[in-house]
């Protein structure tokens, strides 16, 4: 069976509404967070790279569903600044570590209770069941399993094709 093609145009293409929302989103959050100095993406990178345990550039990335070039160059201001630091890894010197300096553990820190404000008031203005279902849901398109399915689902006939 072949799916139905959905009606055409920005408001119908998921892509385009996820980006939508994700902007909003994080101009919402950037607000909160601004005391910080630094951006909600960054405060994310910041809690990975912790959450990780000083991961390898390789790992941080796959992690964050980010190429090696964008994440190297979004690196490279929180490195600057001192919060992270990249090192050698002792075990195999081709790859480096992502790893938070003690400026940038209290950064975190900082920004972490920022964040909780933010946090606090998506899910007041959400709702918390529907943030948690929204959260699971998004995990979902962030997985290797929902990539493979895309992948490999059945093509659709496109409208201007014929029936």
């Amino acid at each position: 069976m072949v799916a139905k093609t959905p009606s055409v145009g920005p408001a119908f293409c998921s892509n385009s509404v996820l980006r939508k929302a994700t902007r909003r989103l994080g101009q919402l959050f950037d607000d909160v967070i601004e005391p910080s100095g630094l951006k909600a993406t960054q405060h994310g990178l910041l809690a990975h790279i912790k959450m990780l345990n000083a991961p390898t550039i390789k790992e941080l990335a796959d992690n964050l569903v980010m190429d090696l070039s964008a994440l190297g160059h979004t690196l490279k201001p929180l490195e600057r600044d001192g919060y992270v630091a990249l090192v050698r890894d002792e075990r195999d010197r081709r790859a480096k570590r992502v790893t938070l300096t003690r400026i940038g553990e209290a950064k975190l820190e900082e920004m972490t209770k920022l964040w909780r404000t933010a946090q606090v008031r998506f899910e007041a203005a959400f709702g918390q069941r529907k943030a948690e279902k929204l959260r699971k849901a998004l995990s979902l398109l962030a997985s290797e399993d929902f990539s493979e399915a895309f992948l490999t689902a059945t093509k659709v006939r496109r409208p201007d094709r014929g029936a």
